[in-house]
């Protein structure tokens, strides 16, 4: 008898030990850093590679999983009440079922995850040579289960295929990006330029174009004289050329080009054929996205592209230049004149002028203001407050109040924008959160 009692307290304890690895493996193999596993298998390391392989089956690795640290558990459940019957009689049903819950919350799942996720990689590569003979063994068990759960769900109406991820690469590397800021392992900087390397595909030029009302143009009817000095007062090496209309762009004047023509020309201004001195203008569509116009910009060796809508008109030109500054943020020389487009202040708000994009303001401020239905800040807030407002008008909605400072014809110049949080705080009336206006007295 108490050989009997002692085998099966020795098989209980094996079963828990089991149960134990089971669930460890399965934290371990989901938390493991698949980067680290991927660098590790190209540096050479065989249980890597294990790793990676595992988890490019990763549904029928936890099928194997989750099938085996079941089958323990109800064994060792099993085996328990069995042995608390003979021991404390029907009462044995209870004390068994009190024990083993205990037991298997404390020693089978919660111990062994809890180191598991503390040392997810390491604790990969060890059980991984086990998980592959484990999952080899299991395999038609767990595709018979895998084939019962997709028709199961499919009766419901969900439609489960045998590749559909939950997430994107660039969805998951965005998340990862994130939660490392937060944990203070990547600074802003650094997470902004590896956001903006992601955002090229989701962005189109018109986003981050310079728009035609603030493009540096010149009229190719002019005298040579007077392009020369236009283009020596510009603090830009490309300069569109027009004639009749602005937005008729007849050709893209190059300042080292004309530097050379000048000197070719021994000083004779009169001699430079402005027109023969332009290049031909590269025209795209304001749709296509960043990462294609990167790639068409690196293909052509073009870096200046004139932007134009679905019926040929002008919109905005855009440069390589453009694009970079999306990744890495604003890049000036000697010859830029200081950004003041838009003045954090001390209490919290930003001056801002109405054309800086939203996108610009959310990377400075680190704020979330919405670019869906508008690409500027004058944009959201004529969006949202459905009207051209005046200067003294405030409004507040996607909890923040924007005040319109300065207002030229139909266009908001200027305002400040305060989070209604920061306004709260300095005792300011909130107001509502949807967009309402009120209007105050023009000073």
């Amino acid at each position: 008898m108490t050989l009997a009692l002692g085998l099966t307290l020795g098989a209980i304890v094996g079963l828990l030990i089991v149960s134990a690895f089971f669930s460890g493996s399965e934290t371990a193999l989901t938390a493991a850093s698949r980067a680290r596993m991927h660098a590790l298998e190209d540096d050479g390391s065989a249980r890597a590679g294990l790793v990676n392989r595992l988890l490019e089956s990763r549904e029928r690795l936890i099928g194997a999983l989750l099938l085996g640290n079941n089958l323990v558990n109800i064994a060792a459940s099993a085996l328990t009440t069995s042995l608390f019957l003979s021991v404390f009689g029907d009462a044995g049903v209870a004390y068994a079922t009190l024990v083993m819950t205990a037991v298997v919350v404390v020693f089978a799942e919660v111990l062994p995850k809890t180191y598991a996720i503390l040392n997810a990689d390491r604790m990969a590569l060890a059980v991984a040579p086990v998980l592959k003979v484990l999952v080899a063994l299991l395999a038609p068990v767990t595709a018979a289960l895998q084939f019962l759960v997709r028709h199961t769900l499919r009766l419901f109406g969900a439609n489960i295929d045998d590749d559909a991820e939950v997430l994107s690469a660039h969805e998951e590397i965005r998340g990862a990006i994130e939660l490392h800021h937060k944990e203070g392992g990547v600074v802003k900087g650094d997470r902004d330029m590896l956001g903006g390397v992601l955002d090229l595909r989701d962005l189109d030029v018109s986003d981050i174009m310079v728009h035609r009302t603030n493009m540096v143009t010149i009229d190719a009817d002019l005298s040579p004289e007077e392009i020369i000095d236009q283009a020596l007062q510009s603090s830009h090496t490309r300069i569109p050329l027009w004639k009749g209309e602005r937005e008729e762009i007849v050709g893209i004047l190059h300042a080292r080009t004309l530097l050379q023509a000048l000197r070719d020309s021994m000083g004779d201004i009169g001699k430079i054929d402005v027109m023969a001195l332009a290049t031909k203008p590269w025209f795209v569509p304001d749709t296509t996205t960043l990462k294609a116009q990167l790639a068409a910009f690196l293909k052509r060796k073009n870096h200046f592209a004139i932007v134009v809508d679905e019926y040929g008109e002008v919109m905005g030109l855009l440069t390589l230049e453009d694009i970079i500054e999306e990744i890495v943020g604003d890049i000036t020389d000697e010859t830029d004149v200081a950004a003041t487009d838009a003045q954090p202040q001390s209490d919290g708000s930003l001056i801002v002028e109405g054309l800086v994009p939203i996108r610009d303001v959310n990377r400075l401020m680190d704020w979330d203001l919405p670019d869906e239905e508008a690409t500027t800040i004058a944009g959201l807030v004529i969006h949202e407050a459905q009207t051209i407002p005046n200067p003294g008008q405030t409004f507040n909605f996607h909890d923040f109040r924007f005040e319109v400072l300065r207002r030229q014809r139909n266009r908001i110049t200027r305002l400040r924008v305060v989070p209604l949080k920061s306004a709260n705080r300095n005792g300011e009336k909130s107001g509502k959160a949807d967009a309402s206006a009120t209007a105050k007295s023009a000073s």
